[in-house]
């Protein structure tokens, strides 16, 4: 036997999955609100702060997905070519402002990476922008995808409360 379900139950339930979905995608380009003169700051910070690692353009350490002789990996890249779209804007940011190997015991990883806490050296603000200035140099494509992938994480910390 089939289960019918009133049309006005299945169209309040369209309109309820679609506000969810709007709201979501609203959500994560909020969290992405930054305009010219943030991005600009956080090209700045990053020459500073990261191009010692990972490259003056984002280009990473040479051979970065091979352990080097301490067993850690090199500076991945933050353009295109690497994995930092992969992830969340909330796994980036803790990663950026906790360091590697904080995180990554946090989640029950055993992994010793070369990424220092920069929560002493920068403000919340501050490494949001530089987030922000690494993503405007992505194509729009793995913007959109790191974007879900932010999504994703956000509701998957709500259903972890």
């Amino acid at each position: 036997m089939a289960v019918r379900i009133p049309l006005a139950t299945a169209g309040g339930a369209l309109i309820v999955a679609l506000q969810v979905l709007l709201g979501a995608a609203t959500a994560v380009r909020g969290q992405d609100a930054t305009g010219p003169a943030d991005i600009a700051e956080g090209e700045r910070l990053c020459s500073e702060f990261c191009a010692s690692c990972h490259g003056a353009d984002l280009e990473g350490q040479t051979d970065w997905r091979s352990p080097d002789a301490d067993g850690r990996l090199p500076a991945p890249p933050h353009d295109d070519t690497g994995h930092t779209w992969h992830h969340g804007e909330h796994l980036l940011f803790d990663y950026t402002k906790l360091g590697g190997k904080t995180v990554m015991a946090a989640q029950g990883l055993d992994f010793d990476s070369g990424m220092p806490a920069f929560a002493e050296e920068l403000s919340d603000q501050e490494i949001r922008n530089i987030l922000a200035f690494i993503k405007s140099t992505w194509p729009e494509r793995l913007r959109e995808m790191q974007a879900i992938r932010t999504e994703a994480e956000r509701l998957l910390d709500q259903a972890d409360r």
